[in-house]
């Protein structure tokens, strides 16, 4: 797996930053952007962003490529797949608490119309 996913020689290295930290950081964002009504644009706008910023850890702490494309879209991949599970889970939890005489809740990542409704 080295060489496709991440760059150094230790997997832990790469959980920690992307995994840990950056996806940390990612479920929060997607948390944000859900409880504030913001759309998927503006999450895959922020999922760039932490990105760029986990390129940067994995520079700054433990000597990584900073301008690897490679590498940037895998982090941001993974990252964005994170946002989006917290985004899609807020937004129902949303939906189903504040309109529960419209819509019920299917799974953690669906809802739909009451009958009756």
């Amino acid at each position: 797996m080295q060489g496709i996913i991440y760059e150094v020689a230790n997997p832990l290295v790469f959980a920690l930053v992307t995994l840990c930290l950056g996806g940390g950081a990612a479920w929060m964002t997607g948390r944000a952007v859900a409880r504030g009504w913001g759309s998927l644009v503006n999450l895959f706008t922020y999922g760039l962003l932490l990105g760029a910023g986990v390129r940067f850890l994995h520079y700054a702490l433990f000597g990584g490529t900073m301008f690897s494309f490679h590498y940037y879209l895998v982090d941001t991949a993974l990252l964005m797949v994170l946002a989006f599970l917290s985004f899609r889970m807020t937004r129902v939890r949303q939906m189903t608490t504040q309109y529960r005489w419209l819509y019920e809740k299917t799974g953690p990542f669906g809802w739909r119309a009451r009958p009756g409704a």
